[in-house]
């Protein structure tokens, strides 16, 4: 159990030397945003998921199975809006990619910009959205969270991928102890679980009690504060922030 809280709080809080430097708890506020800005997506755009593709892809089907409750278009829109955004990812990482900090910092305060983008036209207009509006705001959400998923790839840091977790709990059950593995390495691998539940909880409540706006809000303080960090760990000249 004390190793299990050892390798959270490094990964928390990473001491001096750490081979990611700066980038773990960056990284693991961007899998807040995720929570946040997906449980926006979904509670208020048609079940659009902005992060999550395989889930537009697996309701995409649903659709195309006419079952009620999906946009074919608005989900279809999210997918290729995703792909553009982690194309601008990869961009990115071709011109900053040799100095870690650098990158993330090019692509958080990106990302900024998008979600910012959606939270002004999520104030400006009607809800329910509908028509161009919901299109809009699909595209601003996508297009930064397809950025942020290519970043988190790039960076490579160990079970922070900032949108996906699938991985990270099969990672869980399939190396540990019960299953004949070397170790599941649950203290890490539980707080970007615990990261991206707290932001969907976040998001779903403040939605659920009529502040979707306020959702936005929340994931744009959050990527500011990552954004000011990310500015420091740009200028650093550590180990760390050559490429993996």
């Amino acid at each position: 159990m004390k190793q299990h809280l050892i390798a959270a709080r490094e990964l928390i809080v990473p001491p001096r030397g750490h081979a990611h430097g700066p980038l773990p708890p960056l990284l693991l506020g961007l899998t807040v945003v995720t929570g946040v800005v997906d449980a926006f997506s979904y509670l208020e755009l048609g079940h659009v998921l902005v992060a999550n593709m395989t889930g537009n892809v697996v309701f995409l089907g649903f659709s195309v199975g006419n079952a009620p409750g999906f946009v074919w278009w608005a989900l279809l829109l999210a997918v290729v809006v995703f792909l553009i955004g982690a194309v601008s990812g990869g961009r990115l990482y071709t011109h900053l990619g040799a100095h870690r900090g650098r990158h993330l910092f090019g692509a958080v305060t990106t990302q900024l910009v998008l979600i910012t983008a959606a939270w002004v036209i999520a104030v400006l207009i009607d809800n329910p959205y509908r028509g161009w509006g919901l299109a809009i705001l699909i595209v601003f959400l996508a297009a930064g969270l397809g950025l942020q998923n290519a970043t988190a790839r790039a960076l490579a840091v160990p079970d922070l991928t900032t949108t996906v977790l699938t991985l990270t709990l099969t990672g869980i059950a399939a190396d540990s102890a019960a299953a004949g593995g070397s170790g599941s390495k649950l203290g890490r691998r539980v707080i970007p679980v615990a990261a991206m539940f707290l932001g969907a909880a976040i998001g779903a409540a403040l939605v659920v009690h009529g502040h979707g706006a306020a959702a936005l809000a929340v994931a744009v303080i959050v990527l500011a504060g990552i954004t000011g960090f990310a500015y420091r760990a740009a200028r650093s000249t550590e180990a760390w922030t050559n490429k993996p």
